[in-house]
């Protein structure tokens, strides 16, 4: 068989879909296309058959998106796939637009519902009237938390029998192995993994943390990943204050893991957030939002804790409460973490049902 995988970004379909593109790599010929990126070559070195996209991922040009769509056309005209497997909002929507002018059955991934779904408004109306367009003979819709999957269903975007949920893309728990909780006390060191954005709530994780400074608690942050937005004279400013250490994007971030006390994500939305699984495999308390797309990975109280999203004080909360906890506390909650991810998250098991879903007839 041969299958076409749309995305919008190598590191993303590298990291996460990886051991999914083996398993169908075993048995069928796999092209992928997506804008060009270091991690393409590893994908490519696979056994991928690799062709450049011209997917402008947070533009929101009119011309540029029909450019994208007589693409993808185009593209899938050429190639003849039997199947079409989609990644992200643009090569969802243009990518399954294009294999229901060619006929061709198609696997839709729901990765997030993005800033479009946030609030309500002609942006929302418009990008809901696409999906319902582009969704209506998908084969199956793959969502990563139960919310998503209710409001694409609530919206009359797709039937509930043609969608399945999984407990995100999974784990490699070989890969993101126990690690050794750290011993030394003297600093409290967070960290934070992920694209630097408003979104991802670092305001509210910086506005936090100079909260605890200026209490004389003995903590840290370490910020790893890549600016989105303009960032860059804030973190310089708490470098020089001596708490925040920036390291930009990292391909291997087990060694800030491995060196971390606790993981803290307090983000807005997220489809399933990665980071959140693979720190929480790792043995690391995480502190994240109450919002499905990050409270899945975590016991609350138990092996990390649940904030208020967009809210300082309930961040600071939860931040404290760790800072204050003994060592032995922490790692507790790791443990727990670790086996939460061991009995839920487990990627093999997430790529075995992915593969079922879409060979169901």
């Amino acid at each position: 068989m041969r299958i076409l995988i749309l995305a919008n970004y190598d590191v993303g379909l590298y990291q996460f879909r990886k051991e999914l593109i083996e398993e169908l790599l075993r048995d069928n010929k796999v092209f992928i296309s997506l804008p060009y990126g270091k991690l393409v070559e590893p994908l490519k070195d696979m056994g991928c058959k690799f062709i450049d996209a011209p997917v402008d991922r947070r533009g929101l040009n009119p011309l540029k998106d029909l450019e994208l769509l007589i693409y993808y056309y185009e593209l899938t005209k050429k190639i003849r796939p039997d199947l079409v497997i989609t990644y992200t909002i643009k090569p969802n929507i243009y990518g399954s637009l294009a294999c229901r002018a060619m006929k061709i059955p198609y696997a839709v991934n729901i990765t997030g519902l993005g800033t479009a779904f946030q609030k309500q408004g002609a942006l929302r109306k418009m990008v809901t009237i696409m999906y319902k367009v582009a969704l209506r003979t998908a084969k199956v819709v793959f969502f990563e938390n139960c919310d998503n999957q209710h409001i694409f269903i609530d919206e009359g975007i797709v039937q509930k029998d043609r969608t399945c949920l999984l407990n995100g893309a999974g784990v490699n728990l070989e890969h993101y192995s126990y690690q050794e909780y750290p011993t030394d006390t003297d600093d409290t060191r967070f960290l934070f993994v992920g694209r630097v954005m408003k979104e991802k709530g670092v305001n509210e994780l910086f506005k936090a943390m100079r909260m605890l400074r200026k209490e004389g608690i003995n903590c840290s942050l370490d910020v790893v990943g890549g600016l989105e937005e303009n960032y860059e004279p804030i973190i310089q400013r708490y470098e020089k204050e001596g708490w925040l250490h920036y390291h930009g994007y990292q391909e291997d971030v087990r060694p800030f893991i491995k060196n971390c006390h606790c993981f803290v994500l307090p983000s807005w939305h997220e489809g399933m957030a990665n980071t959140n699984l693979e720190c929480a495999a790792s043995g690391r308390p995480v502190i994240t939002s109450n919002i499905h797309g990050c409270k899945e990975a975590v016991i609350d109280e138990v092996s990390g804790l649940l904030c208020e999203k967009q809210n300082v004080q309930s961040l600071y909360n939860s931040i404290k409460r760790i800072a204050d906890m003994s060592n032995g506390e922490r790692k507790s909650m790791g443990n727990v973490g670790r086996k939460h991810m061991i009995d839920l998250f487990d990627k093999k098991n997430v790529v075995k049902e992915t593969i079922h879903a879409i060979k169901k007839e």
